[in-house]
């Protein structure tokens, strides 16, 4: 995700109906976001974040505990955020921790947790995700994963019940596997979030892409598009796809 300089577009591309039509739709996405105006219900964000912890995962997630914090940092200056760590691993288990306010403590959580070789659990994440929004609003689910063994179908299903529930997910995909890809894509179609993938090991990458999600669980489309317009590469990449 190398930054690129502004530059003044050539004759081609002022032309290109495919450019056009792309920054026609994220103009209308920030007016909309404008519109809509900060969260009024005075309550914190609460965001789902889910990773998979099987084996293979172990650097990511260790890249993932150093990254967490700047997520309550990036939500506290728009109303704070409430935290509730979900992973998979070894042979079904799947847990999750208690909604966290700190992020000191989500990160010794995190250290304490070791990944384990197993298949892939995300129907159990978004049953869990399910559940809980019962209890109270959850504003949004992160999920951090590179592989997909599950039925598609059985996923697509649990994923349209969040997006009935108005629990956008975020799918950051590390690496290019493209059954994964094509299940993350629809997952976030279905939930009115977003598919977003990473190079594995880039902490800038998935650190921009976690602000992001951090900031619209707090504050909605505004902050989103707040943190677009201070530069925020992830936030420019979930506004293009949340229409």
């Amino acid at each position: 995700m190398a930054g690129t300089k502004d530059k003044t577009p050539t004759a081609f591309e002022t032309r290109s109906p495919e450019r056009t039509s792309a920054r026609g739709e994220i103009d209308a996405f920030l007016a909309k976001a404008k519109a809509a105006g900060p969260r009024t219900d005075g309550r914190r964000g609460r965001l789902a974040f889910a990773l998979d912890a099987t084996m293979s995962r172990q650097p990511t997630w260790d890249l993932a505990c150093k990254l967490q914090a700047e997520m309550f940092e990036e939500a506290g200056a728009i109303g704070g955020l409430d935290v509730q760590l979900i992973y998979f691993r070894g042979l079904r288990e799947c847990r999750a921790s208690k909604w966290n306010s700190d992020p000191a403590r989500l990160g010794e959580v995190m250290a304490s947790i070791s990944c384990q070789g197993g298949h892939t659990q995300i129907g159990r994440v978004l049953e869990h995700v399910r559940a809980e929004s019962k209890t109270a609003k959850i504003d949004a689910l992160v999920y951090v994963g590179d592989a997909m063994e599950e039925p598609v179908d059985d996923l697509c299903a649990l994923a349209g019940e969040l997006g009935l529930l108005g629990i956008p997910a975020f799918m950051f995909q590390e690496g290019g596997d493209p059954v994964a890809e094509n299940a993350f894509r629809e997952m976030a179609r279905l939930t009115k979030g977003a598919w977003c993938p990473f190079a594995a090991g880039a902490a800038s990458q998935l650190r921009e892409l976690l602000r992001a999600a951090a900031a619209y669980a707090a504050g909605g489309h505004k902050a989103l598009s707040d943190l677009s317009k201070r530069g925020g590469k992830g936030a420019v990449k979930l506004i293009e796809q949340m229409r």
